[in-house]
């Protein structure tokens, strides 16, 4: 299994990071990529990778992009360059908690979208409520690779983004039965060869497990696949080995 979203730089993670990922690989976790959100968390991510022997993306989360560096891009293309960092993000746009102001979310959007296209490593995606406005910004970038993590977008926003050659990354979110049913619904129609699965730990934390734990992490994965294939109508291995067969394929991981 191939956990697609772990923020183990945060600090709920942090200090028992290497417990965490001891727990996953016990869960029959194989691969975890770590994200980075910000130029710090990405290099403390960087630092430790290569005695993990795990990948890691490098970017400037939509929130935090106004308080970026000013050499903000040289170090970004340092990290990049780094032989365990698989991809460019996490980046994109959110509408939703506008952390940071709109002509800046989308400004550093597309200088990392760049910064993709040239280092020949696809973009780690983040859309909450802004689906059409990424889709613009992505349209000008023909060739981009990436997924759009966490996504929990509608269905014309799931047709663009395949429409676009990305991949999928479902959450807990579609198993939850406060908000996810929209979700739920479309997670059948995401096709096997462009769906990857996550726990974005240590948020979303899956209500259907019991007891509820107080944090995410991904040893829970096999808990989530089991919910997801169960809406998909699929086995539970069926769909672990896509989702991580997908994974490999798109992050170069062996």
């Amino acid at each position: 299994m191939f956990d697609i979203a772990v923020n183990l730089a945060d600090s709920q993670l942090r200090d028992q990071a290497d417990q965490v990922l001891r727990d996953a690989l016990d869960a029959g976790v194989e691969h975890c990529l770590l994200v980075g959100t910000d130029i710090d968390e990405s290099q403390w991510l960087g630092d430790r990778a290569e005695a993990w022997r795990t990948p890691f993306t490098a970017g400037i989360h939509p929130h935090y992009v106004s308080a970026a560096p000013p050499d903000w891009q040289t170090k970004l293309a340092d990290l990049i360059c780094h032989p365990r960092c698989v991809a460019v993000g996490e980046t994109g746009l959110d509408w939703f908690r506008m952390l940071s102001p709109r002509e800046t979310q989308l400004r550093l959007c597309e200088q990392q979208l760049a910064m993709a296209i040239e280092a020949e490593k696809p973009a780690y995606l983040h859309d909450r409520d802004a689906s059409h406005d990424l889709y613009a910004v992505l349209k000008n970038f023909p060739g981009i690779r990436g997924i759009v993590h966490c996504f929990t977008g509608d269905q014309a926003a799931l047709e663009a983004y395949l429409d676009l050659g990305l991949y999928i990354g479902i959450t807990a979110w579609c198993l939850d039965e406060r908000r996810g049913q929209t979700l739920a619904d479309l997670v059948p129609y995401i096709p096997d060869d462009r769906l990857m699965i996550e726990t974005d730990a240590p948020y979303l934390a899956p209500r259907t497990l019991r007891p509820r734990p107080k944090r995410n992490e991904p040893k829970f994965l096999p808990h989530i696949i089991e919910g997801i294939a169960a809406l998909r109508g699929q086995p539970s291995d069926h769909l672990a080995q896509v989702t991580s067969d997908n994974a490999k394929r798109l992050f170069d991981v062996a």
